[in-house]
C-alpha cells in the first residue's frame, strides 16, 4: 500500500476564500490526482460516550469539542514556484492546501512541513507565499518561522492584530490509549472546519518523514483523515491536541480508516527549537536494522528473542567508528523475509531496552549529536557494552 500525505493540492485557490482541490488537478506536493467522486449519502449519528483514555472517565461529546476548539483550527494555503504548471495563480505558480492549530495567543500556528514545502530531503522547497485561514474567515498571510523535515512539523507566525486567537494545548506525550475516542478537524479537499470522530487504533507506530527517516511514536486512528486534514488537530475528549494528522495509508490515495498523526511530545519538541530560530537535529547511529521475534531468533541462534539485528553498518559512520558489527554472510530467505546474518543484536541503548528496530528511533530522539551513549548488543553468545559518539542525521536516507 502507498503512504499519502493527507495534502491536498489546488489547480485554482481563491485566496479571499476556501481553497479547495479540483477535479482533474493532477501532481502536487503529494503525488496523488484528485478526483471526484459520487458518494452514498449517509447519517452518522454521534453519541455522547464516556472516554476511558486521557480524559480520566469525562464524557467525550464531539459536538461540544467542535464548538470549544474549532476557533483554533486554520486552513493553510501554500503557494509554490514550480516549473511545469500553470494555474490562474500565473505560470508555474502551484497551491496547496492543508490545516494547522493556533498554539499561542502570539500568532504561532503549527502545522506539517509537508503542508507549506515541496520535495524531499535536500530538494526540500519552501512556500514562496503562505495564507493562514480562521474559522471567522479572516485571511492573513503567515510567515514561516522553520520546518522539521524529520518530524513533519512547521511553525508558521501571523500578526495577532484584530484576530480572535484561540491556543489549543498540547497534551503530555505517553498518555493516548487505543481504545480512546479521539475527534479530527480540519479542511479536506478545502472543506475547512470539518469534523470526523473516530478511536485510537494504535499507538507507537513508525511513519515516514520528508528525510526518509522514521517518525516514532505516531498515533494511528480510524477518524476519517483525507488530503486537506494534514497539519491539523487530532484531539481527546478534554479538547487537548494529542498529534498533528499527517498521512494517510491506502492503496487509492483516499482515506480508508488508517491514518496517523505525528504525536505530541514530537510536536513539541520541533515547536520548541523552531520558536527559538534554531534547526531541530536529531542524533544517528548510522545502520539498518530488522526486528528480532523468536522465531527468527531460533533459526539464526541470535540468543535473544528481542531486539533490533543489525543488518548494515554505514561506512565511516557513528556505528562502525565504534566497533558495532553488520553483517558478514549473504542475504537468506526465512518466513518470506530476506535477511543479513552476522551482525550485532542492539538490547539497550543508555539504559533503555531495545524490543524491536521501532525503538532505536524512539530512544534516540532524546539524545543530540555529540553526545556518547552505550549501546548494548549481543555477539557470539555474550552482551557486550559499546560506547558511541553520536553523529547528525543527514538530510536524507539516500546516498
Amino acid at each position: 500500500m502507498s503512504r499519502a500525505r493527507a495534502v491536498a493540492v489546488a489547480c485554482v485557490v481563491v485566496l479571499a476564500g476556501a481553497a479547495a482541490g479540483v477535479a482533474g488537478c493532477g501532481g502536487g506536493s503529494d503525488g496523488q490526482e484528485t478526483t471526484t467522486q459520487t458518494v452514498a449519502r449517509t447519517t452518522t449519528r454521534v453519541d455522547v460516550i464516556e472516554s476511558q483514555g486521557t480524559g480520566g472517565g469525562a464524557r467525550f461529546d464531539a459536538r461540544a469539542i467542535y464548538d470549544r476548539e474549532a476557533q483554533g483550527v486554520v486552513t493553510v494555503i501554500s503557494v509554490f514556484r514550480s516549473s511545469g504548471l500553470s494555474s490562474l495563480l500565473g505560470p508555474d505558480r502551484s497551491a496547496g492546501l492543508g490545516s494547522g492549530l493556533v498554539v499561542s495567543g502570539t500568532g504561532e500556528v503549527a502545522t506539517n512541513a509537508h503542508v507549506v514545502t515541496l520535495g524531499e530531503g535536500r530538494d526540500l522547497e519552501r512556500a514562496d507565499q503562505v495564507f493562514v485561514q480562521f474559522r471567522d474567515r479572516n485571511q492573513v498571510p503567515a510567515k514561516v518561522l522553520g520546518v522539521d523535515p524529520n518530524a513533519d512539523v512547521a511553525l508558521l507566525k501571523v500578526d495577532p492584530d484584530e484576530l480572535d486567537l484561540r491556543p489549543l494545548p498540547l497534551a503530555d506525550p505517553g498518555t493516548v490509549e487505543v481504545g480512546e475516542p479521539v475527534a479530527a478537524i480540519g479542511s479536506p479537499y478545502g472543506e475547512r472546519q470539518s469534523l470526523s470522530v473516530g478511536v485510537v487504533s494504535a499507538v507507537d507506530r513508525s511513519i515516514q518523514s520528508l528525510t526518509g527517516f522514521a517518525i516514532g511514536g505516531a498515533i494511528q486512528t480510524d477518524a476519517a483523515i483525507n488530503h486537506g486534514n494534514s497539519g491539523g488537530p487530532l484531539l481527546d475528549g478534554q479538547g487537548r491536541v494529542l498529534g498533528i494528522n499527517s498521512q494517510i495509508r491506502s492503496s487509492s490515495g483516499e482515506g480508508t480508516g488508517v491514518g496517523f498523526a505525528v504525536d505530541s511530545g514530537t510536536v513539541r519538541h520541533s515547536l520548541e527549537v523552531l520558536r527559538d530560530g534554531g534547526t531541530v537535529d536529531y542524533a544517528y547511529l548510522g545502520i539498518a536494522t530488522r526486528s528480532v521475534y523468536p522465531q527468527l531468533a531460533e533459526r539464526f541462534d541470535l540468543g535473544t528473542d528481542a531486539g533490533a539485528w543489525v543488518q548494515g553498518v554505514t561506512k565511516g559512520g557513528p556505528a562502525d567508528e565504534a566497533g558495532i558489527r553488520g553483517s558478514t554472510s549473504p542475504a537468506t530467505t526465512f518466513q518470506a523475509q530476506r535477511y543479513r546474518p552476522g551482525g550485532d543484536v542492539i538490547v539497550a541503548i543508555g539504559g533503555h531496552a531495545v524490543t524491536e528496530d521501532a525503538d532505536l528511533g524512539r530512544i534516540l530522539v532524546a539524545y543530540r549529536p555529540g553526545q556518547k551513549v552505550p549501546v548494548h548488543v549481543r555477539r557470539d553468545g555474550d552482551v557486550r557494552t559499546v560506547t558511541v559518539t553520536l553523529g547528525k542525521r543527514p538530510a536524507t536516507t539516500s546516498p
